[in-house]
């Protein structure tokens, strides 16, 4: 019974994280990117391949979660999922302990996660596994092939056909992911989001941060960790011939009041002098935005199909958004960090519709001019 439950619960949780990263693979990729980066792991050359491998790690937690709830191949299905948890461990305990990506992507957008507790799921799931594998280790000598029994027969197959029908579902889910738009939206830019509103809210509940000096003291070599408000107070720290200096590039921000939270914190557009765009594009009765990442890689043809499109959306405030103040030829050229672009563009070039501030519709931009 009580392995039963176990081989269960762990058996959800990863069909769970593998579903909400299943819907949204692009954004998984932008994830893998991350640990590619030369701040991280120092793989560049990786990055090309990011996708793929969201695809196979997400396939992995899928179908080894759903096998592991079927009981299929069980000896090889845990010993395959004690491997991944390993694997799920090193890279976020990697990211908490050096502080380098901050959300693992675990459950997507659909629950957020920091390192250290992405670490603890990690290895409470990895102690949970071990635990189901001693307990069916006896079962491991049975064969998992189809008995002389018909009723152990008809039972076999259908399991197989269960997994089979769940592969088909899940293909379809990732494939309109990919192509497309994801079928469920967990982020905060998803339609019916109303910018203008979610900013209001984030500027009446602001998080706050306070920064920690990391002092020296030069005669003695002690150091001591003292917060902006200490260290104004003290001026043994400070004032003219004290021995306590700041150690450049280790000084700290720290969260002390977490405020509402919203990826909408980052959306901020600046034409390419610096002057702030946001606030006439959140409050105009309506605006079309095309979002690109990566400007260089969008084939000229559909750039030119994009532009002409939007230009006949007479009476819209319209914008080219990308990295790059020259991307666009026909329409105003605005600009946005590549990260915060790639939080609501899955597809590159991407088009929003905003009315009033409120996302009416967004889609891939070939999707957009067909």
């Amino acid at each position: 019974m009580i392995k039963g439950v176990l081989r269960f619960i762990i058996a959800v949780i990863f069909i769970l994280s593998g579903f909400v990263k299943a819907v949204d693979l692009v954004g998984f990729s932008f994830k893998m990117e991350e640990y590619f980066a030369p701040s991280v792991f120092n793989m560049p050359f990786l990055e090309k391949f990011a996708l793929l491998f969201s695809i196979i790690v997400v396939v992995l937690e899928l179908f080894l979660g759903f096998m592991l709830l079927l009981k299929l191949k069980l000896k090889f299905t845990l010993s395959a999922l004690i491997a991944l948890c390993i694997f799920f461990g090193f890279l976020t305990f990697y990211s908490a302990y050096f502080n380098v990506v901050t959300d693992c992507g675990c459950f997507g957008d659909a629950v957020k996660f920091t390192p250290w507790q992405s670490f603890v799921k990690d290895i409470v799931l990895l102690v949970g596994l071990i635990i189901v594998f001693i307990l069916y280790r006896k079962e491991f000598r049975k064969k998992d092939v189809y008995s002389s029994d018909n009723t152990k027969e008809s039972s076999g197959k259908f399991r197989y056909a269960l997994l089979g029908l769940f592969s088909v579902i899940m293909i379809y889910i990732m494939a309109q992911g990919i192509m497309h738009e994801p079928l469920i939206d967990f982020r905060d830019y998803k339609i019916g989001t109303n910018i203008k509103t979610e900013k209001e809210k984030i500027n009446k509940n602001p998080s706050e941060y306070k920064t920690f000096y990391s002092l020296k003291n030069q005669k003695t070599g002690e150091v001591l960790k003292v917060n902006q408000d200490d260290y104004i107070k003290e001026t043994k720290y400070w004032a003219e011939g004290s021995p306590w200096k700041i150690e450049e590039g280790k000084n700290e921000s720290v969260l002390v009041k977490e405020g509402y939270k919203s990826e909408i914190v980052k959306f901020k557009i600046e034409d390419p002098t610096g002057m702030d765009l946001t606030d006439e594009i959140i409050n105009a009765p309506k605006a079309v935005l095309v979002f690109s990442y990566h400007p260089k890689e969008v084939p000229a043809d559909l750039m030119q199909k994009v532009e002409a499109k939007v230009n006949t959306q007479k009476g819209a405030v319209i914008y080219g958004v990308s990295t790059d103040q020259n991307t666009f030829k026909t329409i105003k050229n605005a600009m946005m960090d590549g990260t915060a672009i790639k939080t609501i563009a899955r597809s590159n070039p991407f088009v929003v519709i905003l009315e009033k501030g409120k996302i009416v519709d967004k889609q891939p931009a070939k999707d957009y001019v067909d």
